[in-house]
């Protein structure tokens, strides 16, 4: 019975040894609390990355972009605030807005792309899926899917603590408690804090850029009140507060800039999984809601002059249900499920212009235009006001089919996905200037006086209907080949940052200037369509203890959302349609176990990502590199764990790895990269039964590289990525 009660609660069926493998699933039936997989008698074949928590600890992953290019081709690089999640996967990927690859945490699914970063305490196992998970998980993972997951309750007990202190006064803390309350039922609450000072500093004030202060509360229950009856609940609140970012610019390397930057986060989620198990069939419902409070304060020009700001509020609501059944008879196995979601934001987001962005922006242009006639404005401050009630609600319906025969299994799945999205915004401004008359003799007198009151309402909507089919052959053995085919989609949204410039172009149009902007362009973007091919295989060799895996993909993208800065001295940014564009690369990786004591780890990814047609009416960028993806990851690690100590137990420990990524191409033209660069790191420890201590160098050789470039009023930008890193950290387990 006890048997039956662990896998009951198991969450997800991976291997204590880390490897990067291509995995396939053999799953028992009673074991039904994991993310989505085929049951005994099927398999599933996937590109995937697995961590586990010992292993994380010792490369200090703590958030899922610690994962950044630990995974060949997965590339999620860290600037800007917790907000910026941005993530790239063999070529594809965007900046803003809807995310290219999918996130659960003990099953609880984030929508949201500005709710991807934060830590997380006792890390059980992390998995990176490559490739198109559309069919089982749907929207927005067309380039693959994080899946965490945590201790539980029912099978870690006692105390848990740590703590760690490191380079710009960095202090980490986290405790947690396991407990049984009887032989069915088991909780454990977590909970954890982090302060950092940061590592740049504004020169304009002194202040330090990135200071950070954030927590978590995680409380799990697992229970079994019947033999095949299981229930599971996970519930999560994080808060953080975040101040400056390192923009330098890219002309001096200074950053200087005079008004405020700041995030702050407020989020709930909460996962109730059930799941019932037959003989032949198991049946699981994953029930969440989540709730996103934040704001962003925003320097919008990060010069030392008053341009304007943007403060960015917003409060979102996601319900989630997915019910789904899997079984297996002979040599067939099947799962599939319908889904449903709704999420509701509400987001106020004025741009503010001061007297800078009004002598620069509005009347220089306009006086040059007219220069007997300039004008004067009435106030050195105004704001262009914008509210969004934002909602997307959708429906699907999935199933997949294995079916085996001797040592060739075929599988074949469809999803029919339906997603209604809406817009209802309000763009308003009220203010005014005067016009004046240039005199023969050079003075000059009233001429008018005119007033800008501008309010704005409009509703927008828009229904996608995909159809998204799989399949994959393989061949199990020592040597296991494969080929899949899979289509995946990004959904498509509304560019609510354009609407200050939009508003800012009809006051250029009542001053008698033509307005650049179409406002059906430049409000909504498409869905992103993939077509994706991938040959590969993995190769075992037990004598040896070696893994090796290898993948060729080619992935024919239409629609390709690209964020992009318009044309001019604009504040904002929005995202576009890039036509289409072609990713082909290839993936290979490997373990080795060289003895009992050392292990070693590699993989390495290739991505040519390439623009087959994308003309934006100034440039044809045909045959272009598409920016912000690397072409080349590379990670590296040995681990050495020593036999330990006669007279006390104690075992050393050591971790040398390094992290490579590059060239990355910052722009459509290709004329700013970043070059190749690589991070080492190190870290030195001493583990007992009850505690260890741990030593840890990141960018051990301070390498100097950016992360980020972007261009705001015809200036560029770059963000500088973190020196060199110590700390210390011990944790104590009873």
């Amino acid at each position: 019975m006890k048997a039956i009660h662990l896998l009951l609660l198991l969450s997800i069926s991976i291997t204590s040894n880390a490897n990067d493998s291509i995995r396939a699933h053999h799953l028992r039936p009673l074991e039904v609390l994991g993310v989505k997989q085929i049951p005994d008698g099927g398999t599933t074949v996937e590109a995937v990355t697995t961590i586990s928590g010992p292993e994380a600890r010792k490369l200090g992953i703590e958030a899922p972009k610690g994962v950044s290019i630990v995974a060949p081709n997965f590339f999620m690089p860290d600037y800007g605030s917790r907000m910026t999640s941005s993530i790239y996967v063999r070529g594809l990927g965007a900046r803003i807005d809807q995310p290219v690859v999918g996130l659960t945490v003990d099953n609880i699914p984030y929508l949201n792309k500005d709710n991807y970063d934060f830590d997380v305490t006792d890390i059980e196992s992390i998995e990176v899926l490559r490739g198109a998970q559309s069919i089982l998980n749907g929207r927005n993972t067309m380039g693959g899917q994080i899946n965490i997951r945590t201790l539980s309750p029912m099978r870690a007990k006692g105390l848990r603590a740590s703590a760690e202190y490191g380079t710009a006064n960095t202090v980490k803390a986290s405790a947690s408690y396991y407990g049984k309350l009887s032989e069915t039922l088991g909780m454990s609450l977590s909970g954890q804090y982090k302060h950092s000072d940061g590592y740049y500093r504004n020169v304009y004030n002194g202040s330090k850029t990135g200071r950070e202060n954030s927590g978590s509360l995680r409380w799990k229950t697992a229970w079994q009140p019947l033999d095949r009856l299981s229930i599971n609940n996970t519930a999560v609140v994080t808060t953080g507060r975040q101040h400056g970012y390192p923009y330098a610019s890219a002309e001096t390397g200074i950053i200087s800039y005079a008004d405020t930057c700041a995030y702050k986060r407020t989020s709930f989620a909460d996962a109730v999984t059930v799941a019932w198990a037959g003989k032949r069939v198991v049946v699981t419902s994953i029930s969440s809601v989540q709730y996103l409070d934040d704001c962003m304060d925003l320097d919008q020009d990060f010069l030392p002059d008053d341009y304007f700001t943007l403060q960015q509020a917003r409060r979102e609501w996601v319900v989630t249900e997915d019910l789904f059944t899997r079984g297996s008879r002979g040599d067939y196995s099947w799962l599939g499920g319908v889904y449903g979601f709704y999420k509701s934001t509400d987001m106020d987001a004025p741009v503010t212009f001061k007297d800078t962005g009004i002598s620069q922006l509005i009347e220089k242009h306009r006086n040059e235009y007219n220069p007997d006639y300039p004008i004067r404005w009435d106030s050195r401050r105004f704001v262009l006001g914008s509210n969004f009630d934002m909602s997307s609600g959708g429906f699907a319906l999935y199933h997949e089919s294995t079916f085996r025969a001797g040592d060739w299994r075929i599988e074949a799945g469809l999803r029919l996905d339906i997603e209604k999205t809406s817009l209802k915004y309000h763009s308003f401004t009220n203010t005014g200037y005067t016009t004046m008359h240039i005199l023969p003799d050079g003075g000059e007198e009233v001429y008018s006086h005119t007033p800008v009151d501008i309010d704005d309402h409009g509703d927008i909507s828009h229904t996608y209907v995909e159809l998204l089919p799989k399949f994959t052959i393989s061949h199990s053995g020592d040597f296991e080949p494969y080929f899949t085919f899979s289509k995946g989609y990004k959904a498509g949204g509304y560019n609510t940052q354009m609407f200050s410039d939009v508003l800012q172009q009809r006051i250029m149009g009542l001053m008698g200037m033509s307005e650049l902007y179409s406002f059906d362009k430049v409000v909504a973007y498409k869905p992103e369509k993939s077509f994706n091919y991938e040959l590969g295989a993995h190769w075992r060799i037990p004598s040896a203890r070696l893994k090796v895996d290898a993948a060729l993909f080619l992935i024919d993208c239409r629609n390709q959302q690209l964020t992009v800065f318009p044309k001019g001295t604009t504040t904002g940014r929005m995202m576009t349609n890039a036509g289409r564009t072609r990713s082909m690369g290839v993936e290979i990786s490997g373990t080795w176990q060289a003895s009992d004591d050392v292990s070693a780890r590699v993989s390495y990814g290739f991505t040519n990502a390439t623009f087959r047609k994308y003309n934006d009416g100034r440039n044809d960028y045909r045959g272009k590199r598409v920016p912000y993806a690397p072409s080349n990851t590379l990670f590296a690690q040995l681990s050495w764990r020593a036999t330990p100590l006669s007279f006390n137990g104690i075992t050393p420990t050591a971790t040398a790895a390094v992290r490579c990524a590059g060239n990355i191409y910052w722009n459509e033209t290709n004329t700013v990269s970043q070059p190749f660069y690589c991070l080492p790191s190190l870290s030195l420890g001493l583990e007992a039964e009850h505690w260890s201590l741990r030593l840890n160098a990141e960018n051990l050789s301070d390498t100097r590289y950016n992360t980020f470039y972007f261009v705001s009023i015809g200036n560029a930008f770059l963000q500088r990525g973190l020196p060199r890193i110590l700390s210390a950290s011990l944790r104590v387990k009873i």
